[in-house]
């Protein structure tokens, strides 16, 4: 099997570690020793329960990911060193320019055996990197972790979560029905030559969508889709609930196993932690299609940070995580030790993955990959309560956008009724405060991710409040969200659903900063 760097890293030794790979990154010898650089994309083959599966990792200085400290810069080579073209975006990133990013609209692919060189100043924070084509399923994703400099002494454990199928992407697209719409945008091939409409998800009547009307979307705005515009069945039988008169769901992709640091709960990863300590779990959910609740049984977590971003402490008992989003949880040890598992619980669903904290000594009993019950569907309860600590300065918009989600026959998913590449790019000026309000009539979550900058969360429905800062924010069934931020660097980035499958099949925008 293989396995990422681990996890479980004290603050000494991540301190001295991410000092290592700092001096490395910013004395320029990574652009003349291409032999050994900062990055490399490799396929390897993994086992998951007992059968081998051919994947990606992303190595870097110390092993699988980046782990530096803030004021630090990523700075040298990456090669791809697979034998697929890679296409990889720095997510959470704010300083990494347009150009070095190459999930850029218009953007390349770096192809088998080319380098490519980046430099720019880390973002702090739980943050990650992947691809940005169908090879994300195939686990081309890695920690991209900048510890704060007030993080304090506390221990880092580092959780990547995954869903994993052995079908490869273009057939678990070709089963949804879709068909790729990024031929043209510098996706390349990855993304190309999928189409095999009419299958699984397609031809299923929506029904009335009018009810949603203003009231349930705020500031006026119809929900009322397309005509002909459509929805799909339950994907994998997985239990759903009703939203506005229809049957919302999850989970459209049945998939093999769900992984937390590449191990499923049958051979699980044991971090190992002090007693009487405090403890930092940074969890990443690296799924594509798949939102996870986050629990940590006989601890009492509290939230500190979300995408990378602190928050003011919220304690509960199940934290939501969607495609994209990451999360950073306090926990505190015990001082008589023990074994804690902190697991992953799939939406709609009882299974779940995880690994265990556990303290020298313990003993660490089996965990099911199956709960006693499912989970439910996500909703914005925990987003409700969220607050910034460190929150925009309050203005006035200076622009206002509505964006409707929609979903049609063949697996199509749309912006304000277009795929990407249909419409012009949403215009907006540098340094000016820009609202977004997603609205969600169809009948599956969105996880809504905007590249080159982080948000804040400013309204769900119609009641407004400061929320949280962060760079992708769910927008479940038959509910609206509205985001502020103040418009980056010029340039133009990607405005898409952390769904790979639906940005895959249309919900892509681009928001230019001129």
């Amino acid at each position: 099997m293989t396995r990422p760097i681990a996890s479980s890293l004290t603050r000494r030794s991540f301190l001295a570690g991410s000092a290592a790979m700092g001096a490395l990154a910013v004395s320029g010898g990574w652009n003349r020793a291409l032999a050994a650089p900062l990055l490399s994309v490799e396929s390897v083959t993994l086992d998951v329960n007992g059968k081998a599966a051919k994947v990606f990792t992303v190595k870097g200085p110390a092993g699988e990911g980046i782990f530096a400290k803030e004021g630090e810069r990523l700075t040298g080579a990456v090669l791809n060193a697979s034998d697929t073209p890679a296409v990889m975006h720095w997510h959470g990133q704010l300083f990494a320019p347009a150009d070095q990013d190459r999930a850029r609209p218009g953007g390349g692919e770096l192809a088998p055996g080319e380098t490519d060189q980046v430099d720019f100043l880390l973002t702090p924070g739980t943050h990650w990197m992947h691809s940005h084509t169908l090879s994300e399923q195939l686990l081309l994703a890695a920690p991209l972790v900048t510890r704060e400099a007030d993080a304090g002494d506390v221990q880092d454990v580092v959780v990547m979560l995954h869903d994993f199928s052995f079908r490869s992407p273009e057939e678990i697209l070709a089963d949804l029905g879709g068909s790729s719409t990024h031929g043209g945008h510098g996706m390349g091939g990855a993304m190309q030559g999928m189409a095999m409409p009419g299958m699984g998800h397609s031809g299923h009547g929506m029904g009335g969508m009018g009810a949603m009307g203003g009231g349930a979307m705020g500031g006026g705005i119809s929900a009322s889709p397309p005509a002909g515009q459509m929805s799909h069945g339950m994907g994998g039988g997985m239990p759903g609930g009703m939203a506005g008169g229809m049957m919302a769901h999850a989970n459209d992709v049945d998939y093999d196993a769900f992984l937390a640091n590449r191990r499923t709960l049958a051979d699980p990863e044991i971090a190992q932690v002090e007693k009487g300590s405090r403890v930092r779990l940074r969890i990443i959910n690296g799924g594509t299609a798949t939102v996870f609740f986050i629990t940590v049984p006989g601890l009492r977590p509290r939230c500190i940070a979300v995408d990378g971003s602190p928050c003011l402490p919220v304690e509960a008992d199940v934290f939501p995580l969607a495609q994209g989003q990451r999360i950073d949880l306090i926990v505190d040890i015990p001082a008589g030790g023990g074994a804690f598992p902190v697991l992953a619980h799939v939406e709609s669903s009882p299974r779940r993955t995880g690994l265990v904290l556990a303290t020298a000594g313990a003993s660490v009993a089996r965990i099911a990959e199956s709960a006693d019950r499912p989970q439910g569907l996500v909703d914005l309860a925990f987003e409700a309560r969220l607050a910034a600590a460190k929150p925009l300065v309050p203005r006035t918009a200076d622009r206002v956008i509505p964006i409707m989600l929609g979903e049609e026959a063949g697996y199509r998913w749309t912006i304000n009724g277009h795929i990407y590449g249909e419409a012009k790019p949403f215009q907006v000026s540098s340094g000016k405060r820009v609202e977004l309000t997603f609205m969600n009539p169809t009948t599956m979550s969105h996880p809504m991710h905007l590249h080159g900058h982080h948000f804040q969360v400013v309204g769900i429905g119609g009641r407004r409040f400061p929320g949280a800062v962060r760079d992708t924010v769910m927008v479940p069934p038959q509910m609206s969200v509205t985001i502020a931020f103040d418009a980056g660097p010029k340039g133009e980035w990607f405005l898409h659903c952390h769904h790979l499958y639906h940005m895959a099949t249309g919900m892509m925008a681009v928001v230019k900063v001129a």
